[in-house]
C-alpha cells in the first residue's frame, strides 16, 4: 500500500517540477566538485575538509565528539575514528579528554588545522554565494 501512494505522490510532478530538482542536482554536484577540486588541490581530501569544518563549526564551542562528527558527516562512528586518526596524523586535530569527564574525548583543531580550515572555507564561500544565486532562480 505504502508503495502505490508514494508512486501517485511522484505521478504529481510536472515538467517545471523536474528541471527545479535537475537544476538543484546540477548545482549541487557542481559545488561539491568544486570542493573535491580545493581541498586535493590544498594537500586535504574533501571529508577531512568536512570534519575541520565541523570541528570548527560546531555551535557554541571550537571542539566536537566523535559522534557529533559522526551526525555530522552522516558516517558511522568507527568510519569517523579512522578519520580522526588520519586528520591527527597529518597534524591537523589532537584529541584531549573532556574537562568533566575524562573518559569524554574532544577533537580539537591545530593551529594548521585552523588555517588549512579558514584557507578553504574562504574558497568554499565565495562558491556558495554563486550557488545560493542559483537555488534563488529555481
Amino acid at each position: 500500500m505504502d508503495k502505490r501512494k508514494s508512486q501517485r505522490q511522484l505521478a504529481v510532478l510536472d515538467k517545471t517540477d523536474l528541471e527545479s530538482l535537475s537544476q538543484f542536482r546540477y548545482a549541487l554536484r557542481r559545488f561539491l566538485r568544486y570542493s573535491e577540486e580545493v581541498t586535493q588541490a590544498a594537500g586535504t581530501t574533501p571529508l577531512q575538509y568536512s570534519l575541520l569544518l565541523h570541528v570548527g563549526g560546531m555551535p557554541g564551542r571550537s571542539w566536537a565528539t566523535v559522534g557529533e562528527l559522526a551526525e555530522r558527516l552522516q558516517s558511522a562512528p568507527n568510519g569517523t575514528v579512522a578519520l580522526v586518526s588520519r586528520c591527527e596524523r597529518a597534524g591537523l586535530v589532537i584529541r584531549q579528554a573532556g574537562e568533566g569527564d575524562r573518559r569524554h574525548v574532544e577533537v580539537h583543531l591545530t593551529a594548521k588545522g585552523e588555517r588549512c580550515l579558514n584557507k578553504l572555507a574562504c574558497l568554499h564561500m565565495n562558491e556558495i554565494k554563486a550557488f545560493r544565486q542559483i537555488l534563488a532562480e529555481i
